[in-house]
């Protein structure tokens, strides 16, 4: 993402844009986009100013919302959502350190599938639920949308694998990228049981 705010200006205007682009049909009051895009008031009044003067946004009765007519929808679209708009290293990042991560599959937003269940499974130990819950904030505030995941741990994930529990058995039979897997929960060892 740090190309796209480079060649757009700002990191913030990103975020924003993608807020707007990824849920066209709502709407939002200013402190919800700044807790949504994590996005610092006063750079966010400015980044929200410039959207509206070339009529990427509206605001009425104090919520700002997409301009569905805006003329360069499409490219915009293509550049800061279909394109491969965040790292899997980013995500790998995030998860590293809020505990003993031993499964973390991507999909849907993460690889453009919006026929999947969930964006996100990560399976660990020991994991720390506020650095978790902080990681997935983070997660959403690049992407710009609510992200849809699934945890577990190491015994729940597998009793769950063990029993073709229809939520893991859909996000391994279905496109997924694996971004870390380790000796005692590989996804190879698990499609031969």
């Amino acid at each position: 993402m740090e190309i796209l705010g480079k060649i757009l200006g700002s990191q913030a205007r990103v975020k924003i844009m993608r807020l707007f682009l990824l849920n066209r049909e709502k709407s939002f009051n200013t402190k919800d986009i700044e807790k949504r895009s994590r996005v610092v008031k006063h750079l966010l009044n400015k980044e929200l100013r410039l959207l509206a003067s070339i009529g990427f946004i509206r605001k009425r009765n104090d919520q700002w919302h997409f301009n569905n007519d805006f003329k360069y929808t499409n490219e915009i679209e293509d550049l800061l959502i279909n394109s491969d708009s965040i790292d899997k290293g980013i995500i790998l990042e995030t998860f590293k350190k809020v505990g003993k991560i031993k499964l973390l599959i991507v999909s849907g937003i993460f690889i453009k599938d919006k026929d999947s269940r969930v964006d996100l499974l990560i399976v660990g130990d020991h994991v720390r639920k506020a650095k978790f819950e902080e990681g997935i904030r983070k997660l959403e505030a690049e992407i710009g949308t609510e992200l849809v995941y699934a945890s577990f741990d190491t015994k729940e994930f597998n009793y769950r694998f063990n029993m073709y529990d229809k939520l893991v058995r859909d996000i391994l039979d279905f496109p997924h990228e694996v971004i870390l897997e380790t000796k005692e929960l590989s996804t190879q060892a698990l499609k031969k049981g």
